[in-house]
């Protein structure tokens, strides 16, 4: 017998009430079960106090753990059969270890086991294992004790180096990925790999950089050098730590030339390539740039750098000033009178708010109207607006086109693209969206934007950094311009899951889960070139870093054309998180943040709970 009633004065997430036989779980809405008392051990205990309980003014026990998950357990505590329904089973194997009800936990880890596949879903598409795996080799058993005694000699002195430099981080974790063309560059905790990708033998590791002294926090890669010094089949990688910059020249061979090492003075915030010229920003206010024609390294000081984008040769930049600013890398210019670079002021915000994201969006060139460039900024209040510059107004610089104040957190991540508008703040990165329409390629006024949607990309992140390098957990959005973006979420730190969203509307487009069960500590999309066969087109690709150090590779392509076939799932439903989740979640703050626990407490009943995305209670 189920039954349902509404409780008042409970607190925002759920908890159970048993009094006596009667299980009800409460959240706005109760539910009862009604269950006789059996011979199973948990129930005598728990209602004779053997178990520790609290109870309320009526002597209703509080039990606070998901109704939905604890029916299926409360089921197999009468009749021994396990009836799981659509609950999943992982869910309630998390539920039934919190219980301690082992042959419980034992029949749901063989349905597991089932379900796992170690070779992947349709949507896996490659696994590159560790680098140094396929290199074993065994030798003869004339050294190998003394190859094993050097073996726990190296590891012990490296572990003690490791502890009292404050390194604590598993040197095999992926932290950061990036990709270039048909490359891509895997930076771990004291080295970089590349790997290529041909058609016909697929992918291959290239490059991999000596052991470093530092712990690598940035990685850039330009897999396609155009023209000057160093040779058009010459690629470049680059790798950042602290104020440090290390370069390489990769030969087609896979030998790798140290081009130099650089210093930017300050801490390296963003490092990239625009064309062969390399990129390393500070948020102090300092550029360096690297000109492959001159091999000469300079360094800038500029306003306080907030947000940056590229745009062909032209570097932007944010700045705390409320000022955007460009540079000309590709030219180099420097003036006459200090030798600087010069940086042009493009526009001043209105309001003088700091330019915390922007993004640049170039028109197609027609011979009718030339290029326009298109603009779009948040600051630190919240505003978004968006600048447009005509190509008979380019003296007079751009024009304010649109502000929406629809944000009340600062701005962190913003895209205009052919059809869309985003932008994501810095509340718990919730995310407004807005239909650009458009006249001939060029940004319209008639209708004008219109609001889309509106949702959240929930993500909870390690501050000690166990879980990754925060370079190498950005959600996004990826994508070309011209084409549907995602993003791509990781709820919480140590999960094997990520889960890709359409980026114009929160829907869920698939789930992709580790075949190995290993943790996901660094993400990327990027698009590979296709073969070159006439029709083929590139395919996008999900790049998942993990902490054993693979790589996980996901056809995204394929995932897109699936969800265009059938119902998209929406956001509500990727919001399923069961309430088991919420006791994971606490410990995670409880051992970040000792001091201030129970404010993080409040912060999560409040952030999560309050705003339904738990309101689904399932009898």
């Amino acid at each position: 017998m189920v039954s349902q009633r509404s409780l008042e004065g409970v607190l925002w997430y759920p908890r159970w009430y048993l009094e006596g036989c009667y299980g009800i779980p409460g959240g706005c809405l109760g539910v009862a079960m009604v269950s006789q008392e059996v011979g199973v051990l948990w129930y005598p205990s728990l209602l004779s106090g053997r178990i520790s309980t609290l109870k309320d003014e009526t002597g209703a026990i509080f039990i606070d753990r998901d109704p939905s998950l604890f029916a299926p357990i409360l089921n197999f505590l009468r009749t021994k059969e396990l009836h799981p329904r659509s609950i999943d089973v992982h869910l309630l194997m998390h539920e039934a270890e919190f219980y301690g009800i082992t042959p419980l936990v034992r029949k749901l880890q063989l349905c597991d086991e089932l379900d796992r596949s170690s070779c992947g879903t349709v949507l896996f598409n490659g696994y590159l294992p560790p680098p140094g795996d396929q290199q074993r080799s065994v030798g003869s058993a004339k050294y190998s004790v003394y190859i094993y005694i050097y073996i726990y000699i190296y590891i012990h002195t490296f572990v003690f180096f490791l502890f009292f430099s404050g390194q604590g981080s598993d040197p095999g974790m992926v932290r950061i990925i990036c990709g270039h063309h048909n490359w891509i560059a895997v930076g771990y905790a004291q080295f970089v790999v590349c790997y290529r990708v041909k058609e016909s033998t697929g992918w291959q590791q290239v490059f991999t950089s000596p052991r470093l002294d530092w712990l690598i926090d940035r990685v850039a890669l330009n897999a396609k050098v155009m023209g000057g010094s160093l040779g058009d089949n010459d690629k470049m990688v680059a790798v950042a730590s602290g104020t440090e910059i290390i370069l390489w020249a990769i030969c087609p061979d896979g030998n790798g030339n140290e081009i130099g090492v650089f210093s930017l003075n300050v801490p390296v915030e963003a490092l990239f390539f625009v064309g062969n010229q390399l990129i390393a920003t500070s948020h102090t206010g300092k550029v360096g740039v690297w000109n492959a024609v001159t091999k000469h390294w300079q360094n800038q000081d500029v306003v306080p750098i907030n947000s940056y984008d590229t745009a062909g040769s032209f570097l932007i930049l944010g700045c705390n000033n409320g000022s955007i600013y460009y540079i000309d890398v590709q030219k180099f210019p420097l003036r006459m009178k200090d030798n600087d670079l010069l940086v042009t002021e493009l526009y001043r915000d209105p309001s003088e708010d700091a330019i915390t994201a922007l993004s640049v969006y170039l028109t197609p060139k027609t011979s009718d109207s030339g290029n326009w460039i298109e603009i779009a900024y948040g600051t630190s209040s919240g505003t978004v607006r968006v600048i447009v510059q005509h190509p008979e107004t380019v003296g007079s610089g751009p024009q304010l086109f649109q502000t929406f104040s629809v944000h009340r957190s600062p701005v962190t991540k913003i895209m205009l693209s052919e059809k869309h508008l985003i932008s994501v703040c810095a509340d718990n990165n919730h995310v407004r969206t807005w239909t650009v329409t458009r006249f001939r390629g060029m940004i319209s006024t008639q209708p004008g934007s219109t609001p889309l949607t509106s949702f959240k990309i929930l993500s909870l992140d390690d501050i000690d950094g166990h879980g990754g390098c925060a370079a190498g957990t950005e959600i996004g959005p990826y994508g070309e311009r011209d084409e549907q973006q995602v993003f791509i979420q990781r709820v919480v730190p140590d999960t094997d899951k990520l889960y890709v969203r359409l980026s114009s509307n929160g829907k869920r487009v698939c789930e992709v889960r580790s075949v190995d069960g290993t943790s996901i500590t660094a993400f990327v999309v990027h698009e590979c070139e296709g073969s070159s066969r006439i029709g083929s087109r590139p395919r996008r690709y999900l790049f998942s870093g993990h902490s054993n150090g693979s790589i996980q590779m996901w056809d995204l392509t394929t995932a897109m054309e699936i969800a265009g076939k059938v119902d998209i799932k929406g956001e509500g439903k990727l919001f399923k998180i069961p309430w088991s989740i919420k006791p994971y979640m606490e410990s995670k703050l409880s051992e970040q943040h000792d001091g201030d626990y129970h404010n993080h407490k409040k912060v999560l009943c409040l952030k999560f709970y309050k705003i339904n995305i738990f309101t689904d209670i399932a009898v």
